[in-house]
């Protein structure tokens, strides 16, 4: 026979005891998801997306949580967000709706309950805008130690951000700047440092929209120069050459650059390229230019480096002045080879001067020659009346007895007609007591002379 044993006032306090125990573990299970197992969110590649493009948010936990959800924290509402989610979530291809700031949290199955949310992600979308300017002021090809300025401008935007991508590749925001008035932003750089070398690039937004930016500047390289000796640059043709004609140069050095740079008034002409050993042993790289035209003309420079350090650069090499010949552009003898009969054309930045001088040299000889002109032919005229006012009649004939005509006589033969005028000398100065009278004689083509 069992006896059944009635729980009694002690059974039912363990009862209690045990409920309690367990709400007490599941607070702490609740506490140790919401607290200790805060997610965090990541974008992949990156939380900067073309418009257009896709990206993949992720998010992670330290505890075995495999499902998520994802917020947009500006309030607006996307409908793919909706639901929950396994690990990773694709956006896009993204629109300027998908710019801004986003959450997650992550679903504890054991606890039907949700973590805290992570911190917010900003999701940037570019090329809403169209891309702004930068130059590097007073240039790209700094020193160690000077400082260079990098100017952001857009007549749209009034709020500029400055990147940086280094030889390892990696991205750095280097500062964002607002403006007023649609002005530029200057961002300097400095004391150029090997760290501060790099490519920069920035982007533009408007202030009241911070996660829609345009697309990105043209990138410029800030380079280190003067750590290493100058390599030199020399013409396989010639610095003189005739427009058509191939046109090489050669950058060499005997120090172990594994690549070369090659730089025309300032500007860099492309990608580098590797260097080689010359037959006498000195490395060196080629830059073909093809055949020559005018606009090769110009002053050259080049630069070694390493491909370990490519925002490193030596020494400049000497300047190179190249000029390529043609019919079509303004020339003068060269004086770098004394021997070619070929014309150099002028240097670009003196045309505009010489044309100014050729010019005026032109146009005060042309007044000068129209000026001596007038002048001779006002001097004609007013022989040429004197003349015809003083000239006697044809049939008029001079007594040589006039006393009026002893001292000078003029005659003038026309066509074997000898016709005389008489003009009444002047007093003659004592200096000169010659009182025989002087002839002058025009003697036409067909007559010898005429008598007196």
């Amino acid at each position: 026979m069992r006896v059944q044993r009635p729980w009694g006032p002690s059974g039912q306090a363990i009862s209690d005891v045990v409920f309690l125990l367990g709400f007490c573990v599941s607070l702490r299970i609740w506490a140790a998801v919401g607290e200790y197992d805060k997610p965090s969110l990541s974008a992949w590649p990156s939380p900067m997306v073309p418009l257009g493009q896709t990206v993949t948010l992720q998010c992670h936990f330290r505890s075995p949580l495999k499902r998520f959800r994802l917020f947009k924290t500006d309030g607006t509402s996307l409908p793919e967000l909706h639901g929950n989610h396994f690990n990773t979530f694709t956006l896009g291809p993204v629109t300027r709706e998908h710019a801004g700031s986003y959450t997650c949290s992550g679903f504890s199955r054991s606890l039907a309950v949700f973590s805290r949310r992570s911190d917010p992600l900003k999701i940037v979308v570019t090329g809403v805008f169209t891309k702004p300017s930068i130059s590097a002021h007073p240039s790209p090809l700094m020193r160690a130690g000077e400082n260079v300025t990098l100017r952001c401008h857009s007549p749209l935007l009034d709020k500029f951000i400055l990147h940086q991508e280094n030889s390892t590749g990696h991205f750095q925001r280097r500062g964002e700047m607002l403006t007023r008035g649609h002005a530029p932003a200057d961002f300097i750089i400095g004391p150029m440092t090997l760290a501060s070398a790099g490519t920069y690039r920035c982007y533009g937004s408007l202030r009241h929209s911070p996660y829609k930016w345009s697309a990105p500047s043209d990138p410029v390289d800030i380079v280190i120069t003067g750590l290493s000796k100058k390599p030199s640059l020399s013409a396989q043709e010639g610095p003189v050459v005739r427009s058509g004609e191939n046109v090489t140069l050669v950058c060499s050095s005997e120090s172990t650059f594994d690549q070369f740079h090659l730089l025309r008034d300032g500007e860099n002409l492309g990608s580098p390229l590797a260097g080689g050993r010359s037959p006498h042993g000195a490395l060196q790289a080629e830059f073909p230019l093809g055949p020559g035209t005018p606009d090769h003309s110009g002053v050259y420079r080049c630069y070694g480096s390493f491909t370990h350090s490519p925002y490193s650069w030596s020494d400049s090499s000497d300047p190179l002045f190249l000029s390529v010949t043609g019919s079509t552009t303004s020339t003068c003898p060269s004086t770098m080879d004394p021997h070619t009969t070929e014309e150099a054309p002028l240097p670009l930045e003196h045309s505009s001067t010489w044309y100014i001088v050729l010019g005026l040299v032109i146009a005060f000889t042309s007044t000068s020659i129209i000026l001596a002109a007038l002048v001779c032919h006002w001097f004609s005229t007013q022989n040429h009346v004197a003349v015809m006012e003083g000239e006697p009649n044809e049939d008029r004939t001079v007594n040589s007895e006039d006393p009026a005509a002893e001292d000078v006589i003029y005659a003038h033969l026309n066509h074997g007609t000898l016709s005389k005028r008489l003009f009444t000398p002047a007093p003659l100065s004592p200096m000169h007591p010659f009182t025989e009278p002087i002839i002058y004689e025009e003697l036409n083509v067909n007559q010898d002379h005429a008598e007196p």
